[in-house]
């Protein structure tokens, strides 16, 4: 039966999305941000209070890596083609970690040439569309767990190490362990977890798969579970932290694990659970249904998730919730206007999606 949302509120992007990255929300409830990369700065806007928007000045342009926020919005870490540097306010460098080569250019590649300013690239054709990494900090900002090119000079990893995993003091930079996470990797998202020893690494290989890391840290090693080497893209994490929620490469199958041992608890295939296209011709064997890459967890018992890929063909895309106890029947939401982006869970009964320079919340109505 179809479950009607509601529109919460509307929130305009911070720049023009000609001109920038799509915004995201990010952060827990009472310290929600509103954050959007250009080319020049990183905007990070406070939603629930605190100093308003914050600018912080971007070492390179926004092709060339990817850009994180400390929970409390008084550090950025910008995770590029040759090192990992963080920004205060100012513009002022807290402290940079530099590292391998990303580029897949002949000169760089398996070198581990590194690079010591961007200065150097920045006209290289070949590191324009460089590979990359990423980085995050943990729920409480202490901590920043950084996917780095590697190895680096230094440390225990061997010269056959290919990407490292480092978990760096957020105040100075040091990093307190590194780690092989046996990768090799096109592109990369952490995704937090409300225990600060935790993190989770999703990893795409472009077509050779997507590996899982998850990561503990105890204080001396980072112990990292790879979900028996399957392909998952990690959706999120359940506001108790007490699950992950995943699909798979191929994009036919969502599942809700156990955080603590990998465990799955329910699983959604599209094809069996999702009622085709009503605008399809019938008996159509050339519309196949999968899950986006995109969706999470609305509340603890509630994921939400699209087809809006598979649906372009045919008409307007769909979206579903779906329950992780009792029934499993997929709920398709009705919305009181069109709607053409991928759902972001918040974990707080709400959901949002960027709809052109807008940042629509919604909860059920």
């Amino acid at each position: 039966m179809p479950t009607q949302a509601g529109l919460v509120t509307t929130l305009p992007a911070p720049l023009p999305r000609s001109q920038a990255d799509a915004p995201q929300l990010v952060g827990l409830p009472g310290a929600r941000m509103l954050t959007q990369r250009g080319d020049d700065e990183l905007v990070v806007r406070r939603m629930d209070g605190g100093s308003g928007t914050v600018r912080f000045p971007a070492p390179w342009p926004r092709r060339y890596g990817t850009s994180t926020v400390a929970p409390d919005g008084s550090l950025a870490v910008f995770a590029g083609v040759h090192a990992v540097r963080a920004v205060d306010p100012a513009g002022e460098v807290r402290w940079e970690i530099r590292h391998g080569c990303w580029s897949g250019g002949a000169a760089c590649v398996g070198s581990g040439r590194m690079h010591s300013a961007f200065d150097e690239y920045a006209d290289d054709r070949d590191h324009r569309h460089a590979e990359g990494g990423s980085a995050g900090f943990s729920a409480d900002g202490r901590l920043v767990w950084a996917h780095i090119r590697g190895p680096l000079p230094e440390g225990p990893l061997g010269t056959e190490t290919v990407d490292e995993w480092l978990i760096i003091d957020a105040a100075d930079g040091r990093p307190f362990v590194r780690a092989d996470i046996q990768a090799a990797a096109a592109g990369s998202e952490h995704v937090p977890h409300p225990d600060p020893a935790q993190m989770g690494l999703s990893i795409g290989e472009g077509q050779d798969g997507a590996p899982l890391r998850w990561g503990r840290w105890d204080g001396d090693d980072l112990h990292i579970q790879h979900f028996d080497h399957a392909d998952l893209v990690l959706l999120g994490v359940s506001p108790s932290g007490d699950h992950l929620m995943t699909v798979n490469h191929d994009q036919d199958t969502l599942a809700v694990h156990e955080t603590k041992n990998g465990s799955v608890t329910a699983t959604w295939d599209a094809e069996s659970t999702i009622p085709p296209h009503p605008e399809t011709e019938p008996d159509n064997d050339e519309a196949p249904l999968f899950w986006d890459w995109a969706g999470g967890f609305v509340d603890e018992s509630t994921v939400i998730a699209g087809t809006m890929e598979s649906d372009e063909d045919w008409g307007e895309g769909r979206h579903w919730l779906l329950r992780t106890t009792g029934t499993r029947e997929p709920e398709q939401l009705r919305y009181p206007f069109p709607v053409s982006g991928i759902p972001t869970a918040l974990g707080d009964g709400t959901w949002y999606m960027v709809e052109g320079d807008d940042v629509h919340v919604w909860t059920c109505d």
